[in-house]
């Protein structure tokens, strides 16, 4: 029997997230040049990444990044000092960031696994990091479970997930129900069919409050994005505010 996260890594496995941007095209596949034209499009899209994570503050914590993609964000962590662990549900994510960091000279562990079973003991991480992932799991209830399971006393989870109030969600359901003459699809249902894989999923604040329940202290925060504004006029896109961005950050303390 086919299970959604079956599905979600059949979609992954075509490509790592982030290899799919135009500047990277010209170059060969796991080249220098490829590796920084993919970092080049990630930080250009979401510079807002190194002002929420502070990668150079975390040094000398071992982390665990849940989700590495194409690597980029892990090479930060291993730039920074840290010791560094990384899972991702697909092979292909594995490889390319494991050629990443051998290219650049650093070293992580590196597993194929799927989060909802980390194969980690308990409190073995100072940090876990997790930035646009846990939303396509299956039960992403249980990943955050799990990361709270491996996270010391006081450990510290950054990550992002999305926001279901959003310029992108309203996009996406103006495309594939008002349009198409069905206009009752919820913008879950929208979101779960029609952006990236499968069973894609988006939160309020409220419920990213009861996702993390379990943690001590726990901030989120939406933030405006690009992929938000695109194809409004440069005034309007201005004057929206990140209460309807499709980024919500988490900060949350065991």
């Amino acid at each position: 029997m086919t299970t959604l996260n079956d599905q979600v890594r059949a979609f992954w496995e075509a490509g790592a997230c982030g290899t799919d941007a135009e500047l990277a095209r010209p170059f060969e596949k796991g080249s220098r040049e490829w590796f920084e034209a993919i970092e080049e499009n990630r930080y250009r899209l979401e510079p807002f990444i190194h002002g929420f994570v502070q990668f150079t503050r975390h040094r000398g914590k071992k982390i665990l990044e849940v989700g590495v993609g194409a690597g980029t964000d892990h090479l930060q962590w291993a730039r920074a000092g840290c010791e560094c662990f990384g899972v991702d549900l697909t092979k292909e994510a594995i490889d390319t960031t494991a050629a990443r960091l051998r290219l650049y000279g650093f070293h992580s562990t590196l597993q194929r696994v799927d989060a909802e079973h980390l194969p980690f003991p308990d409190e073995s991480f100072d940090l876990v990091y997790s930035w646009g992932v846990i939303h396509h799991s299956e039960r992403p209830e249980a990943i955050v479970a799990e990361i709270h399971r491996v996270l010391r006393p006081g450990g510290l989870f950054l990550g992002m997930l999305y926001n279901r109030r959003a310029l992108v969600t309203l996009e996406l359901w103006v495309r594939h129900a008002l349009l198409v003459g069905r206009p009752w699809r919820s913008f879950r249902d929208v979101l779960w069919h029609h952006l990236e894989s499968i069973g894609t999923k988006a939160y309020t604040g409220a419920e990213i409050a009861r996702l993390f329940e379990r943690f001590t202290a726990v901030e989120s925060t939406p933030i405006l994005t690009p992929y938000d504004t695109r194809r409004l006029p440069r005034p309007i896109a201005a004057m929206m505010p990140d209460t309807v961005g499709f980024f919500r950050t988490v900060r949350a303390t065991k």
